[in-house]
């Protein structure tokens, strides 16, 4: 007697033929997303992106304006003070009655003036210039912000 190969049947099994899964039978089954979907959920992210960085870039920045301008303003102060006791404006920073200390984000000039008695002037440069803004500088004086002597763009002014 000749051995035979044994059968699913032959255990009792019971095969019922199976449909191929194609493309069709399976996108009845979504349960996700197409690529069509994602790619428009990329595209708008992408588009918030482009309206969103640079203003935020923007804020940052107006931020960092606005240290140089409460900086200045407490020189300013000082200078006023000095000023009244001594007849004339500090030649040096050291001489004032202020301990503050220098801005994170600006370089400090030195004071400068053609007649101590009656004008200053203090010129903070922007160090490691941001890539949208690069460098610029803020100019103070006894009169306040001097803005025909300072190159800081009109968006990144502080409220006067």
């Amino acid at each position: 007697m000749r051995a035979t190969a044994p059968t699913p049947q032959s255990w009792g099994l019971k095969l019922e033929p199976q449909a191929m899964k194609t493309f069709s039978n399976i996108k009845g089954n979504k349960s996700g997303f197409s690529l069509v979907e994602a790619t428009v959920v990329v595209v708008i992210f992408g588009v918030l992106a482009m309206m969103g960085v640079p203003r935020y870039q923007e804020v940052v920045e107006r931020a960092k304006a606005a240290e140089s301008f409460s900086y200045l303003a407490q020189i300013e102060g000082a200078q006023e003070r000095h000023n009244i006791r001594t007849g004339e404006y500090a030649k040096k920073l050291s001489q004032l009655d202020v301990t503050i200390s220098n801005p994170k984000h600006f370089e400090v000039g030195n004071l400068t003036s053609y007649n101590w008695q009656t004008q200053w002037e203090l010129k903070l440069t922007r160090k490691d210039a941001s890539f949208s803004f690069g460098a610029y500088s803020v100019t103070w004086s006894q009169d306040g912000f001097q803005r025909s002597r300072s190159s800081v763009k009109a968006g990144l002014l502080p409220v006067l």
